[in-house]
């Protein structure tokens, strides 16, 4: 790693995982010698796919879990574990952090929609909880109410409750991001596994109480917190030990917050871990991580460029998953996990080359966009497939 990258606390364990990959800075921690001024930060603000028999998937339904919440974690679909090509299934992986802006839920289920795809969303707490509630938040080492993504308010915190529902009833699955987004020397790196407990405590808090908090009057809460799976840390962040042993505890299955490469996943710490991936930036010897921030960050240091440089950029972020996908095929097809978070950033680049490559890759024969949870029930199912474990 370059010299300055904040690690919070887990240096040892992502110097092992990056081990001979130099310049792949975390998402949010870029090196303290070139960072930019100020840490951005997420704003809160067709034709279906084949099978291997071209049967249409079905509309998904989702059964109630815990009595009147939807899981948060549907498996909806299933896969096979060969292809006619005698390969497993390409999964391509998209996730999001934050999942907050209205607007952006909108879009990217709608893209969804076209091409027969299941995502992740990985919400942060406090949007679904109201500001004049906030101290009842009590995260390590700050004052109560602390967020450094801001609280939701009324009107937010009602819509979002609708779009989660309405998301999960898609066939998406809904992570948690965690709550108050805490990232660098002061951030999540020194939490415990007690801390880390109570911290995934709250966001299920937050997700039961906040809707009804918000509007002055019972509402049902989106989804039964208790049956979410997976984690992705803020900054992807963390001692990953720590917060993986609070997420094993209560029966999480899978964490997507390490650095990794274009390979078979494995389990650590008892989660399979579902990592951004280690790519070449396109045209370049870069490398970076497969997450618009870091790609932002490969391309013009995390600043904002001139609108006329826009089409280039976009058009080098689609060249670089596209090289990602064709490396997957030459490897056996392990998975492409894609981070990206619900933001605009530097005229909303990453945001549509992402969607360009989704709706191009999607309906590929050999191609099944796929949540995390839809990946995981694969795995448990089949298993890695034998000699397809070697990076790539």
């Amino acid at each position: 790693m370059r010299p300055g990258v904040n690690l919070a606390g887990a240096a040892v364990v992502v110097a092992a995982v990056l081990a001979g990959c130099a310049d792949v800075p975390l998402e949010g921690a870029p090196s303290a010698t070139t960072s930019p001024s100020h840490k951005p930060r997420p704003k809160p603000t067709a034709k279906p796919t084949p099978t291997a028999t071209s049967t249409p998937t079905p509309a998904p339904t989702v059964k109630p879990s815990g009595g009147t919440l939807p899981a948060a974690a549907p498996v909806l679909r299933s896969f096979p574990a060969r292809l006619p090509n005698g390969k497993p299934p390409l999964f391509v992986v998209v996730s999001f952090d934050g999942a907050g802006d209205l607007a952006l839920w909108a879009r990217w289920r709608a893209v969804a929609k076209q091409v027969n795809a299941r995502m992740t969303f990985f919400l942060s707490g406090p949007y679904l909880y109201p500001g004049d509630h906030r101290t009842d938040y009590k995260p390590p080492y700050h004052q109560p109410g602390a967020s450094d993504i801001g609280w939701g308010d009324t009107a937010n915190v009602l819509g979002r409750t609708k779009v989660l529902r309405e998301a999960i009833a898609e066939g998406h699955e809904i992570g948690t991001h965690a709550n108050g987004h805490f990232c660098g020397k002061n951030g999540i790196g020194r939490w415990t596994t007690a801390q880390w407990t109570a911290e995934l405590s709250a966001f299920d808090r937050m997700v039961r109480t906040g809707p009804t908090l918000a509007a002055g009057k019972a509402v049902v809460p989106p989804f039964d917190p208790s049956t979410v799976k997976g984690m992705r840390t803020p900054c992807l962040e963390g001692n990953r030990p720590a917060y993986r042993q609070a997420m094993v505890q209560r029966g999480m299955l899978y964490d997507a917050s390490a650095p990794g490469y274009i390979s078979w996943p494995k389990k650590q710490n008892g989660l399979w871990d579902f990592p951004l991936e280690s790519v070449t930036l396109a045209g370049t010897s870069k490398k970076t991580l497969t997450m618009d921030y870091n790609l932002w960050f490969a391309q013009t240091q995390a600043r904002k460029a001139p609108l006329a440089q826009a089409p280039a950029l976009k058009a080098q972020v689609l060249a670089t998953y596209q090289q990602a996908l064709a490396k997957s095929r030459a490897s056996g097809n392990p998975p492409l996990f894609l981070g990206n978070h619900f933001n605009r950033w530097n005229n909303s680049v990453y945001s549509d080359a992402l969607t360009d490559f989704v709706k191009q890759t999607c309906t590929q024969p050999d191609v099944r966009c796929v949540s995390n949870m839809e990946l995981a029930s694969w795995l448990a199912k089949y298993g890695v497939p034998s000699n397809q474990n070697r990076p790539s």
